[in-house]
């Protein structure tokens, strides 16, 4: 079974994730069926069907989270030091195509929003600038073709 990393913050989205599963969602999902059962024939009940199918949602999802929070190696980014790009880094990218600068924190793929500038371990870019320093240029083989990047600085908070 293999690790999965994640900050301190994106570990207590997930439990709180897994909470509402398990106190709310489920139990307004069983409350759904149980209405929907005595509305009579169910196998031509709508509701029912909808209810059952968000039910299967709900269990697969509590499954899939209660997996991750299981293998979770959470990694504090204050905690974190050195020169070199690792998880939980800022960095900061000058993009030499359009010479626009972006800041990104790399956190785990259940974290990751763009938008946000959560940048998740696992894209072509994070890939690219684990393990190297500010000065680097790197590479990286975008679904959009090559982009080149020159790392502007890594700190860790």
């Amino acid at each position: 079974m293999s690790k999965i990393p994640m900050t301190p913050v994106g570990f207590q989205r997930l439990r709180e994730e897994l909470r509402n599963l398990k106190t709310e969602q489920r139990p307004a999902v069983i409350r759904a069926i149980a209405e929907a059962r005595e509305h009579g024939d169910i196998s031509e009940n709508a509701e029912y069907h909808a209810a059952k199918e968000r039910q299967a949602f709900i269990e697969g999802r509590i499954g899939e989270i209660e997996d991750k929070i299981g293998r979770a190696e959470v990694i504090d980014p204050a905690k974190v030091t050195g020169k070199t790009v690792k998880f939980g880094a800022n960095v900061k990218v000058i993009d030499e195509d359009t010479s626009q600068q972006v800041a990104y924190q790399i956190v785990g793929t259940d974290e990751a929003d763009i938008a946000r500038g959560l940048l998740s371990i696992t894209s072509p870019l994070a890939r690219a600038l684990i393990g190297k320093s500010a000065g680097d240029q790197v590479e990286v083989n975008a679904p959009n073709g090559m982009r080149y990047y020159e790392i502007v600085s890594v700190q860790y908070r």
